[in-house]
């Protein structure tokens, strides 16, 4: 008999990428930085997010670039964005190019790049747009420090975990942050003496439950609060999401506990949307 565990592992290894899985849309980076450089200026341009730190998720996730650009930052972060999708849109003539705060997405063939444009802040960190509005600094290399030492601390329980939220967040369209989303489940587990899948995925959940979403602080001290949603009425959405999702993780993990393997099951699947 499958137990909720093992049902859990398999999900998690389902949506978990293949190292070349993103090989296509990573071939776009030479051509990119090029383009941007030669119009704008690039101090330096290296991969972020998700798949940088071993949370993508399979058929979701994008290949994702911060480019530091030379020049004086100005006083709008909609100027910076506006500038970067023209240079891209230019060099990509037949590939749509949106905005999508705080990133400039290419939409390729091949995959998706997303290109978060920002200028340099204090103490190695990086002025970029807010989600929410005006300009944010953050520290990517430091979260991305901060994620793995807490993830080795838990023999690698914490980056399984992210993936598990973020499969979540993806299935049931639950529009929140997936940065948010990674750093709430670091800070969960940093907390934590040891790792249990199904008690760890529903106190992660109820976590931000029950801080309704709000920002949160850069666990690294560093950088601006994490916010979640791009609006109220993303957050609100969520959050309707998140009520049901924590309900789920609860009959799930207390069904498991019983013994009764198949009902849980049966909440994890609704859980997951599978």
């Amino acid at each position: 008999m499958v137990t909720a565990r093992q049902w859990l592992d398999d999900l998690t290894d389902y949506y978990t990428p293949s190292s070349s899985q993103f090989d296509g849309a990573r071939g776009h980076r030479a051509a990119i930085e090029v383009r941007l450089d030669t119009y704008l200026g690039v101090r330096e341009m290296f991969e972020i997010g998700s798949l940088r730190h071993g949370t993508g998720v399979w058929l979701y996730s994008d290949a994702d670039y911060l480019v530091s650009l030379k020049g004086i930052r100005p006083d709008s972060p909609w100027t910076m964005l506006n500038k970067v999708k023209e240079q891209l849109q230019a060099r990509f003539p037949s590939t749509t190019v949106v905005t999508r705060r705080p990133a400039v997405v290419c939409k390729f063939s091949d995959g998706d790049v997303e290109i978060v444009p920002g200028y340099p802040g204090s103490s190695d960190g990086y002025w970029i747009a807010n989600p929410a509005d005006g300009w944010m600094l953050t520290h990517p290399k430091d979260h991305n420090r901060y994620v793995t030492d807490v993830n080795t601390k838990h023999g690698g329980a914490v980056k399984k975990l992210a993936r598990q939220v973020k499969v979540w967040k993806y299935k049931r369209n639950v529009p929140v942050s997936s940065c948010y989303l990674e750093m709430r489940t670091a800070k969960h587990m940093n907390g934590e003496k040891s790792y249990s899948p199904l008690w760890d995925l529903y106190l992660t959940l109820k976590k931000m439950r029950d801080a309704e979403l709000a920002a949160m602080n850069d666990p690294t001290g560093l950088g601006s609060r994490f916010g979640s949603c791009s609006s109220e009425a993303n957050r609100q959405d969520a959050m309707s999401k998140l009520n049901r999702a924590v309900s789920r993780a609860l009959k799930a993990k207390d069904y498991a506990k019983d013994g009764y393997e198949s009902l849980a099951i049966e909440q994890l699947k609704l859980l997951f949307n599978q």
